[in-house]
């Protein structure tokens, strides 16, 4: 008889099966925290629905699909018509159409809509983070489209839709429709002032045709896109739908696709407006950054909440696996080392996630008006930009060591954690770089006194809490006391608002053993560079249990 030579021990099982929203601890608390009494109940079902469907194994299933199979461009059909389309795997449709299903893309007026959103973000793009694209876009699109009521009284209705309609047909015939961006170009990136697409006005007021290239346009079978061109007035803000209302196809020449580094399952494309291009303008000539602004920020605050979704995505495999996982006589999770790093993992999620979901909060109260409404809305303006600038830099050192912690477990591409690597840069680069975020702080901090009184209430509410605390918060008022010379010194300035803002959340509202461990760390520097340096005499296993996945 043959011996047995493949007996398989001491691997983990794999972490399906569970509801990613309740077994976010942070998250489940920031969503009672930030809602109402009267939302917490419907907003725990429908988040613990979308959770146990978001951590089931089809779901996983179809992300994978949907990234191992990316997009295809179709320029034209079998009779040599141009078509410009952009065929998805079925699991791309299944995954996005859940999401619609579950109000991603409808959060703009109800009671507590940008929270509730906001945590089904977080909890959905841990499937696929792909995905997440085409559904930050239409839902940021909402505060551009009300510049022009008639355009919103059509548009606005099918953004909101729960019913997702991958058909291109007029939005008059689609019970839900997804709109999209495009306003980088080849020569001017970030600076979209430098965008040369033209815009010819016809003679119906409004209506215009477009001429030129988009060298970034993602997610191309969205149904319209909002487009920056240069109008006789200056640069202006546009509205193209991919189908017109006689139901021909608007002149959208998809040129190619991009292959990316991640992000596979999303189609991000290079687009030419030919001449013919119909466009209705958004907003007045000549104020086209302004127009968009509104959808710029509500995506900048998305990419925040990508990154800290694909953080409690690594952290948790990480954790799960160093829990079941022996060496060296006992779980790894019990090893001092192993401990200490692991907590510092799960310090740094939290820390984005409870600050993602502030500010969250900030777009609900604002909508809401009233002082409360005002202080809110400033203290977006400035820790929006503050925010993406620092969680989405964080997110790419916590996946590769969350990665490590699996060892060459997690370097195979069946742990997941390689497709979590290749995303992680991803939210960084979108909605502005790191220096386009910094850059924007710094103009707040010397044109919007409101803001940077905002952002010193905000911060001024834990006071007196803890002495690393209140010894950051009075190093970075020095700081800020003197702009001269700022911009060479934006990013160490604009990193120093996001860890004493992280800390002020975390000290009013994180458990004792979080708070401790973030402000001896992270503001009083008792840390090291790499993740692992805590000071060993804190409750590190009561943090690593916080961040622990019970399946």
């Amino acid at each position: 008889m043959a011996r047995t030579t493949h007996t398989v021990s001491n691997q983990p099982p794999p972490l399906v099966g569970y509801d990613v929203f309740t077994g976010d601890r942070a998250l489940v608390e920031a969503v009672e925290r930030h809602l109402g009494p009267g939302l917490r109940d419907e907003a725990r079902e429908s988040l613990s629905l979308l959770g146990r469907a978001t951590g089931s194994e089809q779901v996983r299933e179809w992300g994978e699909q949907a990234n191992e199979n990316p997009p295809r461009l179709r320029t034209h059909d079998r009779y040599g018509h141009r078509v410009d389309e952009v065929h998805f795997h079925p699991a791309w449709h299944r995954i996005l159409g859940r999401s619609v299903s579950s109000g991603l893309t409808d959060a703009w007026g109800l009671p507590g809509g940008h929270v509730r959103r906001a945590a089904g973000f977080l909890v959905a793009t841990q499937a696929e983070a792909g995905h997440g694209c085409p559904l930050s876009m239409t839902h940021a699109a909402v505060p551009a489209l009300r510049i022009e009521p008639e355009l919103a009284e059509v548009w606005e209705p099918a953004a909101r839709s729960h019913v997702y309609e991958r058909a291109l047909l007029p939005v008059a015939e689609k019970p839900g429709a997804l709109l999209g961006m495009a306003m980088t170009e080849k020569q001017g990136g970030s600076d979209v002032r430098a965008n040369t697409t033209e815009a010819r006005p016809l003679a119906a007021a409004g209506e215009y045709v477009l001429t030129g290239h988009k060298w970034f346009c993602s997610a191309p079978m969205s149904d319209a896109f909002l487009v920056l061109a240069q109008a006789p007035a200056g640069l202006t803000c546009f509205l193209v739908p991919r189908v017109l209302a006689d139901g021909s196809r608007n002149a959208f020449l998809i040129q190619r696709l991009k292959d990316k580094l991640g992000n596979r399952s999303n189609a991000s494309a290079e687009v030419e407006f030919d001449g013919t291009t119909w466009a209705r303008r958004i907003g007045e000539e000549g104020r086209g950054v302004r127009s968009i602004m509104g959808m710029v920020a509500a995506t900048r605050l998305d990419c925040v909440l990508g990154s800290a979704a694909l953080m409690r995505q690594a952290v948790a495999q990480a954790v799960h696996h160093c829990s079941y996982r022996s060496a060296f006589g006992g779980p790894l999770a019990e090893k001092p080392l192993m401990r200490n790093v692991l907590a510092d993992l799960a310090l740094e999620s939290e820390a984005a996630t409870v600050l993602g979901m502030r500010l969250a909060a900030a777009y609900d109260a604002a909508e809401e008006g009233g002082e409360d409404g005002g202080q809110e809305r400033a203290l977006l303006r400035i820790a929006v930009p503050v925010a993406k600038y620092w969680v989405t830099k964080r997110c790419t050192p916590v996946v590769t060591e969350a990665l490590e912690c699996l060892g060459g477990n997690g370097y195979v591409e069946e742990s997941g954690m390689p497709r979590l690597l290749r995303e992680s840069p991803l939210n960084s680069v979108w909605e502005g770089s790191g220096n386009v975020q910094a850059l924007d702080v710094v103009r707040v901090l010397r044109t919007e006194p409101l803001s940077l009184d905002a952002f010193l209430r905000e911060i001024g509410a834990a006071r007196g809490a803890d002495h690393r605390f209140d010894r950051a918060v009075r190093e970075l008022l020095a700081e800020l006391a003197d702009l001269d010379g700022v911009e060479a010194r934006a990013r160490r300035l604009v990193e120093r608002m996001a860890l004493v803002l992280q800390g002020a959340l975390l000290v009013r509202w994180a458990p004792p053993e979080v708070a401790d461990a973030f402000c001896a760390a992270r503001l009083g520097g008792d840390g090291g560079a790499a993740f692992g340096t805590l000071p060993h005499t804190l409750d590190l296993r009561t943090v690593v249990e916080r961040a622990r996945v019970e399946v």
